[in-house]
């Protein structure tokens, strides 16, 4: 991608889309709004490629968090919001058109970090739930637990740091 390639592109949906879409979907609960996301971060993806570091982690991370930010947008420019239910089990990140080692890498990687998820405690639990799984900010989160903003704030980068350390292992196998 960084040298022009326009195949890259494809390349890049075609293993991460589905991982893309249930992002998007499971943050927007809208299926057309999903779309228009992953559309928007691939397109944002292309632009901003050369920004992309090896040493800093995976270009699948890169791409969800691009999705992740997007999502959020999106939702933030919606003017009425329904209420979002957090995923069940694994087969909900799952995209139903995706290629059977894709499906078994994704259900593997949405099971490590439903495990990641459950070894937190549980006021960090609800607020990564709260920030990923419900695309709520800071400020919502603060406001629906009660809590002031900076203890939303160290609850989540404590709670992604003990996650890391649990899925790095799981990553480097």
């Amino acid at each position: 991608m960084q040298r022009g390639d326009e195949s890259s592109v494809t390349a890049l949906y075609d293993r991460h889309g589905g991982a893309a879409y249930g992002l998007a979907y499971r943050i927007t609960n809208d299926g057309t709004l999903a779309e228009d996301v992953v559309q928007e971060a691939f397109v944002s993806v292309w632009k901003q490629c050369g920004r992309f570091d090896t040493n800093r982690g995976q270009v699948r991370s890169w791409l969800l968090t691009i999705v992740h930010h997007k999502a959020i947008d999106a939702v933030r420019r919606r003017t009425n919001r329904p209420e979002r239910r957090l995923p069940d089990g694994p087969e909900e990140f799952v995209d139903g058109q995706a290629r059977p080692e894709q499906l078994a890498e994704m259900t593997m990687d949405a099971a490590a970090v439903r495990e990641a998820v459950a070894l937190i405690p549980e006021e960090q639990r609800k607020t990564v739930l709260m920030a990923y799984f419900e695309g709520l900010t800071h400020l919502e989160i603060a406001e629906r637990m009660q809590v002031p903003l900076g203890t939303v704030k160290s609850r989540l980068r404590i709670g992604l740091e003990k996650m890391r350390e649990y899925l790095r292992p799981r990553v480097l196998e």
